[in-house]
C-alpha cells in the first residue's frame, strides 16, 4: 500500500489507522502469521497498532502480546501465565533512556560511574538470557538515543559523569552483545532509535510532554517511524527483503540524457556540484552490489549510448557491475519481467529505481508488489532508498557477499547451454559437483536464512529461525541435508534444503526447498537420491511428500511426481500427499552431478 511507504504521512496514518487496516485485512494478500510479544518500559498502544499495518503490508499477520505499562522486566523476569501460554515468535523490547534509572553524578569517583554503567547494562543482559532461555526465539532491543539536555554542555559526550558519555557507553556495550552473542542468525537484534531520533530530530523527538502525559518515549508524531523501523526488521528476519535494484539511467545514475548530450554533456564526476551529487548516489548503489544486492539496468535508451555512459571515465558504476543491462525502447515494465526472468527472480522482489514519475506509475500498474520509491531532487535520492529499508540486514552470509558473482556465473551459463544442442551435454559440461551432508552449525545461519527467502520452490512454505533449526539438527528422530554446488563457472553456495521425520519405517518430509538460481540442474534428483540412501540406512520404507500452495510455489505442484512418487491425496485447497515406496528398489535419477558426501 502506497501510504505505508516511505516518506509517508505519520499523522495522516495514525488518523487513518483503522480504514487503512481494514483495506489490508481485504487485499486478498496471503500472510504469514507471526506472535510478537511487545515488552515495554513506557506506553506501546500505538506503536502496536502502526507496527501492525507495516507488518500486514509487508505480508506478515502480526498477533500481539502487549506488557503492561512500564511491566517489561517484570514480565521478561517474571512471566505470568498468559506470556507463557504465548509462545512468542519475536520479542521486541521497547526501553528507551527514560528507563535508565542511575545515571551518573557530578561528584562520582570513576569507579562508581563504572559501577553504575556494569549495573545497568546487566540489567538488560540478565534479561536477555533470561528470555532466550524460556522462549529461544528472536529478540529485538532498542538501544538508547541521546538525552534531550547536556548539563555539561559538549564535555557532556567525553566526561564519564556526562549522560551523553554514559549512554553512548552503554550503547557499545549493547553492540557487543549483539556481535558477540549465541543466540544465532536473527536472534538478538538492535532497533536503532539513537540513528532515528536524531534524523527525525531530536528536541522533536524527545518531546517531554508527550512523557508526562502520555508516558510515550517519543512524540506521538514519531510513533509511525518509530514502528516502521521494527518493521523492517521483522520483516527481514522472515525473509521480506527485497534482493536488488533496477534503475534507470538518464537522470537517474547521472544528470541530463546521454542519447541527446552525448557522454561527456551528461552530469557525472567532480567538475559541477551535481555531477558530485550523481558520483555521490552511484557510489551509494555500489556499495549495494558490494553487501550482495543485485544490480540491473531498465532504460529507454539505445544499447550503445547506455553502455557509453556507464563507461564515463568518472562514473563509479560500470557495465560489470550490473548482472543485466536493458537499454532498448521496450516498456519498462517488460523488461523488469524479463530481468526477473533470467535471474529467476520474482519481479516483486526488485525495487525500480526511476526519476520520471510516469514510468514508476506504469510498472506498479503493470507488476503488481514491485515498489518503486519516489524520487524528487538527486540530492534526496540516497536518503530516499536509505530509510526505505527495503535491504535491512540481519545478517550477512558469505553467500550473500557472493551473490553477485553467481548471477554472472548464471550468464555465462546461460550463454553456454545456448550452445549446446543435446541439454544433457550442457549439464554434463558445467562438470558439477555437490556437497550433500546433514545440517552442519557453520551453515545454520545460511540454513535458516534460505528457509525464509526461497518461495518459489519451497514444497511446505515453512519458515524456521536458526534455533528451530538447530533443534531441527539435534533430534536424533530426524534427517536433515543441506546441498551445496559448484561447476565449472564457479560456487553457488548452498541452493537446497530438506529435513524430515522418521516414524518407525516412515519418513514424513517437512521441507523440501531450492534456490531457483539452481533449476533445471537435476540438483533436486541428487539431493532426493541422497535422501533416500539416508532413509533407507534408518530402516525407512516409506517416504512422505507433502505439497501446499501458495500464488508463488505452483511452478513444483509436480515436483513428487517427478521424482517417481504417487499422489495419495489431495485436498480442496490444493494441499497433496505423495507417496514412495524405496523397499520395492529405488533407481538414482542423479547422472551428471559428483556428489561428495
Amino acid at each position: 500500500m502506497r501510504e505505508l511507504e516511505y516518506p509517508f504521512d505519520g499523522n495522516y496514518i495514525m488518523k487513518k489507522k483503522r480504514s487503512i487496516k481494514k483495506q489490508l485485512l481485504a487485499d486478498g494478500t496471503a500472510r504469514i502469521t507471526k506472535k510478537i510479544a511487545v515488552l515495554g518500559g513506557s506506553t506501546t498502544s500505538d506503536i502496536v497498532k502502526m507496527l501492525e499495518l507495516f507488518l500486514l503490508n509487508y505480508g506478515i499477520e502480526p498477533v500481539f502480546y502487549e506488557s503492561e505499562y512500564g511491566q517489561y522486566w517484570q514480565d521478561a523476569m517474571f512471566p505470568g501465565p498468559e506470556l507463557a501460554g504465548f509462545n512468542p515468535d519475536i520479542i521486541y523490547i521497547h526501553t528507551s533512556n527514560r528507563n535508565i534509572k542511575d545515571y551518573p553524578e557530578i561528584g562520582d569517583s570513576i569507579e562508581v560511574v563504572e559501577e553504575k554503567l556494569n549495573s545497568t547494562y546487566q540489567h538488560f543482559e540478565t534479561m536477555w538470557n533470561k528470555l532466550h532461555k524460556l522462549y529461544n526465539c528472536p529478540i529485538i532491543q532498542n538501544n538508547f538515543e541521546a538525552p534531550f539536555f547536556r548539563l555539561l554542555g559538549n564535555r557532556d559526550a567525553y566526561d564519564v559523569h556526562g549522560r551523553l558519555s554514559f549512554i553512548n557507553r552503554l550503547n557499545e556495550k549493547f553492540y557487543e552483545f549483539a556481535r558477540n552473542n549465541s543466540f544465532g542468525e536473527g536472534g538478538f537484534l538492535i532497533n536503532d532509535i539513537n540513528y532515528i531520533a536524531s534524523c527525525y530530530g531530536l528536541d522533536s523527538w524527545s518531546d517531554p510532554q508527550a512523557w508526562h502525559m502520555y508516558k510515550y518515549a517519543c512524540c506521538v508524531p514519531a510513533i509511525p517511524t518509530l514502528s516502521y523501523n521494527i518493521a523492517s526488521i521483522i520483516k527481514a528476519i522472515y525473509g521480506k527483503n527485497k534482493k536488488g535494484l533496477v534503475l534507470d539511467l538518464d537522470n537517474t545514475l547521472w544528470g541530463g540524457i546521454v542519447g541527446d548530450d552525448g557522454v561527456d554533456g551528461i552530469e557525472i564526476g567532480q567538475e559541477t556540484s551535481l555531477g558530485q551529487v550523481y558520483s555521490e548516489f552511484q557510489s551509494y548503489i555500489k556499495l549495494h552490489k558490494n553487501l550482495g544486492i543485485v544490480l540491473a539496468v531498465d532504460s529507454k535508451n539505445d544499447e550503445e549510448n547506455a553502455i557509453a555512459g556507464l563507461n564515463h571515465p568518472d562514473a563509479p558504476l560500470k557495465p560489470d557491475d550490473f548482472v543485466s543491462i536493458k537499454a532498448n525502447w521496450n516498456p519498462k515494465s517488460e523488461n523488469m519481467k524479463a530481468i526477473a526472468s533470467e535471474l529467476t527472480l520474482l519481479p516483486e522482489s526488485l525495487v525500480f529505481v526511476d526519476d520520471n514519475p510516469a514510468e514508476r506509475e506504469i510498472v506498479r500498474a503493470q507488476i503488481p508488489g514491485v515498489i518503486a520509491p519516489e524520487l524528487d531532487c538527486p540530492e534526496h535520492y540516497i536518503r530516499m532508498i536509505d530509510h526505505s529499508g527495503f535491504f535491512e540486514a540481519t545478517s550477512i552470509s558469505e553467500d550473500d557477499l557472493k551473490r553477485n558473482e553467481m548471477y554472472m556465473a548464471n550468464k555465462k551459463r546461460a550463454a553456454l547451454e545456448e550452445s549446446f544442442a543435446d541439454y544433457s551435454e550442457y549439464l554434463k559440461s558445467l562438470e558439477m559437483e555437490a556437497e550433500i551432508k546433514p545440517f552442519e552449525k557453520m551453515y545454520m545461519p545460511r540454513i535458516a536464512q534460505l528457509t525464509n527467502k526461497s518461495n518459489q520452490f519451497n514444497l511446505t512454505t515453512r519458515r524456521y529461525t536458526q534455533a528451530d533449526i538447530e533443534e531441527a539438527a539435534d533430534d536424533s528422530d530426524n534427517i536433515t541435508l543441506y546441498g551445496r554446488l559448484k561447476d565449472k563457472f564457479g560456487d553457488n553456495g548452498i541452493v537446497a534444503l530438506t529435513a524430515g521425520h522418521v516414524i518407525g519405517t516412515e519418513l514424513h518430509i517437512d521441507l523440501w526447498l531450492m534456490s531457483c538460481r539452481v533449476l533445471k540442474r537435476d540438483m533436486e534428483f541428487a539431493m532426493m537420491d541422497e535422501l533416500v540412501k539416508k532413509a533407507a540406512a534408518r530402516g525407512v520404507k516409506t517416504i512422505y511428500g507433502y505439497y501446499y500452495p501458495t500464488a508463488k510455489n505452483k511452478m513444483v505442484k509436480d515436483f513428487y511426481l517427478l521424482q517417481g512418487f504417487g499422489k495419495i491425496a489431495e485436498d480442496a485447497d490444493g494441499n497433496a500427499t505423495f507417496k514412495l515406496e524405496i523397499s520395492e528398489g529405488y533407481e538414482d535419477k542423479n547422472h551428471v552431478i559428483n556428489v561428495i558426501r
